[in-house]
């Protein structure tokens, strides 16, 4: 028994730290030429070089991309706030528009603050200070156009959604800050507000979902909201993507109620929905942090999600709006278990955008989503593949 545990002991030495690391070296050398090859005019496969990846979207939207770089080149607000009002009840798009909005507007701040941009409170509609700060420095590109759109519009539904996702944005970009609780429950008032002025729209309380994972809403609080939310919108992929982290490990359950909460939604969706593919978006939220399992990509656990996601995304129209986030998860799965080819058809769809998982959860989506592009390229080549099959 003592040797049999001591050749355990060393073939896991090898899993964890010798054959990953062999491996590791193999694939940042084929990496690099499959890099090369990607982005080489004339010889490559057209793909978008990494300095140009767009990290705000997870696909393309180009009146979304027009209003805001009109709104962050002035520094109106009503670029944004006309496409928001025209977006009207197309529920899946304007959450993702709600969500790309905030986010901009968050990097955009950021990037003020990291030029050392000095800050002055914003102030709510009741001149109570708030616990994120604009700066009123003339001509800086600092989001201020959003502090302009909730104090001059302070009854458009619009911009109290963007607002409450940016604080959301703000709150979880460091949670060891003072200010994170405060900002959250901030989030929530605003929330409220949102769905007062709009009350067919299910946007503010998928908002609150990610505020219920946060501040760890009783049971009975997040199904209640949850139930508000499915009277609204029944079939909301994106409702579905926020909920589910509040039933993981990490959130306020485990991987058997992620599971169930998943292949439910899953088995109750009518056609055209994405909800069949919820299930391997709960396999991710509990893949382990060290891979010591042989063929995990190609388990049968995982191989039954990935095929139902890609039913999913076969199955609704090509400009869903929700359709790139689960091309970009299918990207990862597919080049994982070596199914390149599969791999290089999803690339082709959504190659451009990196605002999605996985690569949103790395600390530089696009050189996350660049070294799985180059690892499909050169994995598609090296089993006989060949750009025009693609």
């Amino acid at each position: 028994m003592e040797a049999l545990l001591v050749l355990i002991a060393l073939t896991a030495v090898f899993g964890v730290l010798v054959a990953p690391a062999m491996r590791r070296r193999r694939q940042r050398l084929q990496g690099a030429q499959g890099v090369a090859r990607a982005i080489e005019p004339g010889t490559g496969y057209g793909f978008v070089p990494t300095e140009q990846l767009d990290v705000r979207l997870p696909g393309p939207d180009h009146e979304f991309t027009e209003a805001l770089e009109e709104t962050q080149r002035t520094q109106d607000w009503q670029p944004v706030a006309r496409l928001l009002a025209l977006t009207g009840d197309e529920w899946e798009l304007r959450w993702q528009r709600v969500q790309s909005m905030a986010g901009a507007a968050a990097m955009e701040l950021a990037q003020a603050r990291a030029l050392g941009a000095p800050e002055s409170p914003a102030r709510g509609k009741d001149g109570s200070g708030a616990a994120v700060s604009f700066s009123k420095e003339p001509g800086l590109r600092d989001a201020s156009w959003l502090r302009e759109w909730r104090t001059q519009q302070p009854g458009d539904a619009g911009g109290a959604q963007v607002y409450a996702q940016f604080l959301v944005w703000q709150a979880v970009s460091d949670t060891s800050s003072p200010d994170h609780r405060i900002i959250l429950e901030e989030a929530r008032t605003v929330c409220e507000e949102a769905a007062r002025l709009a009350p067919d729209d299910p946007t503010p309380h998928i908002t609150e979902l990610f505020i219920a994972r946060h501040l760890s809403y009783r049971r009975a609080d997040f199904e209640e909201l949850w139930a508000t939310l499915r009277r609204k919108a029944p079939n909301h992929m994106g409702a579905h993507l926020a909920a589910l982290p509040y039933w993981s490990e990490k959130g306020s359950g485990s991987r058997a109620e992620a599971d169930a909460f998943a292949q439910t939604a899953a088995a109750h969706a009518p056609e055209g929905t994405l909800l069949p593919a919820l299930p391997l978006f709960a396999v991710y939220e509990h893949l382990p942090e060290v891979n010591v399992v042989r063929g995990l990509y190609q388990s049968e656990e995982i191989e039954k999600a990935v095929e139902a996601a890609e039913y999913a995304v076969d199955q609704v129209e090509g400009d869903h709006p929700v359709r790139p986030h689960v091309l970009h998860l299918l990207i990862c799965f597919l080049v994982r278990a070596e199914r390149y080819g599969e791999a290089m058809e999803a690339l082709r769809v959504v190659d451009g955008y990196v605002g999605a998982m996985p690569w949103a959860d790395s600390g530089d989506p696009a050189a996350h989503y660049t070294a799985y592009r180059a690892l499909a390229v050169s994995g598609w080549e090296a089993t006989g593949g060949d750009r025009a099959q693609i």
